[in-house]
């Protein structure tokens, strides 16, 4: 892969609206990190560079998100989860990557999961870190929240965008025997424009991404963390349970972000995962 980055002269204009940020050897397996809503590829600082004596390692921001350039935000296209995908595709094309794991936090995690299908060639596996298919509660399944809960969620944030953000990040995290980790999160909340923080809340909360799961066809990895108020186990296993051959790990962390509250937990999860042609250990079932 050719390792460029968006600092260099010659980047390509997806690498400096991406941010993009490459570390780690040029030889071993890509890995590209992608973050949550709200968030910047800075919250992979505790995971990523356990990787970077043996991989290349990509991080990147969410158009709109962190030092992205805010100046390419479209509303249209970013009006679905498959704006961010055709990004992240072109990201991929741009580097050379082939084979690549995709490791993505919450709602990116459904954005590899549209990459992967599109292009299984670019990303031969999937790491779903804390991943929800639909947030919303239908039928039989149960996503966690109500339509009433996600109407209300959404009517606070446009309310009081900056209150909204200090109320709920901490609660995201979880955690509140650190609050230094929910401090982080509504900072990171707060540095978001709150215009493109309210479209990507719409476009994350009411996403229903349930029907591509069956679609993924590169081993997959969900790793689930426990007492998750975004993301409840029920989730994850759907998801496990949806996407052939997937591996299904039940982290003892708490929260929603265990690569910030225990990213050695991740880092050894992932770490056996990548090391694997296929899916590391066997599935767990009910």
């Amino acid at each position: 892969m050719t390792i460029v980055t968006s600092d260099d002269t010659d980047a390509t204009p997806a690498l400096r609206r991406n941010n993009v940020r490459v570390s780690g050897t040029a030889t071993g397996r890509p890995l590209i990190f992608a973050h949550g809503f709200g968030c910047s590829q800075e919250m992979w600082r505790l995971v990523a560079p356990a990787f970077e004596s043996e991989h290349p390692v990509v991080l990147f921001d969410l158009v709109g998100s962190g030092g992205s350039d805010l100046s390419a935000y479209d509303a249209g296209k970013y009006d679905s989860l498959h704006g961010y995908a055709d990004d992240v595709i072109e990201i991929a094309e741009e580097l050379g990557l082939s084979d690549a794991v995709f490791v993505g936090h919450s709602v990116s995690s459904m954005i590899g999961v549209l990459a992967a299908i599109r292009r299984p060639d670019l990303f031969g596996a999937l790491a779903l870190v804390s991943p929800s298919p639909r947030y919303v509660d239908d039928g039989d399944y149960r996503g966690g929240f109500t339509q009433d809960d996600i109407d209300g969620l959404l009517d606070a944030l446009d309310r009081n965008y900056l209150n909204w953000s200090a109320t709920l990040a901490p609660q995201i995290m979880g955690n509140p025997d650190s609050p230094e980790l929910g401090d982080e999160l509504t900072e990171s909340f707060c540095r978001t424009d709150p215009q493109i923080a309210r479209q990507f809340a719409q476009v994350t909360f009411l996403s229903d991404n349930r029907r591509d799961l069956a679609k993924v066809t590169v081993p997959t990895l969900v790793l689930q963390c426990s007492d998750d108020i975004i993301a409840p186990i029920e989730v994850g296993r759907h998801v496990h349970e949806n996407i052939a051959g997937s591996t299904f790990v039940q982290l003892a962390a708490t929260g929603h972000c265990p690569h910030l509250s225990a990213p050695q937990e991740v880092v050894a999860a992932l770490a056996g995962f990548v090391a694997l042609p296929g899916p590391v250990g066997e599935p767990v079932s009910e």
